[in-house]
């Protein structure tokens, strides 16, 4: 791997630790990580107000991080990037287990 390439993965691994660099969002992916899930669903688990709930959904999906899913009036969103997924598994064995 070539100096410019390296310099390119570098910024873009800073750019998706810098979207999850923060705890209500890394717990929405905890979640999201374990399954898909809708807002409501995931407010169940964040202790968040609905409002601030979408306002880090939107962030993430933003950043390409979770992708959503309609069904009729639900939205559903899972993980995006499989990055995020090991990245999640990886914090979980650390910090969780």
């Amino acid at each position: 791997m070539d100096i410019k390439e390296m310099r390119e993965n570098a910024s873009q691994a800073a750019d998706l630790l810098k979207a999850m660099s923060n705890k209500h969002r890394l717990l929405i992916l905890c979640h999201l990580g374990e399954k898909e899930m809708s807002v409501n669903e995931l407010n169940n688990f964040v202790d968040l107000s609905q409002s601030s709930l979408s306002q880090h959904l939107a962030r993430l999906r933003q950043d390409s991080l979770v992708k959503t899913r309609r069904e009729s009036q639900t939205i559903f969103y899972s993980i995006a990037n499989p990055s995020v997924v090991k990245l999640i598994s990886f914090l979980h064995s650390e910090f969780c287990a």
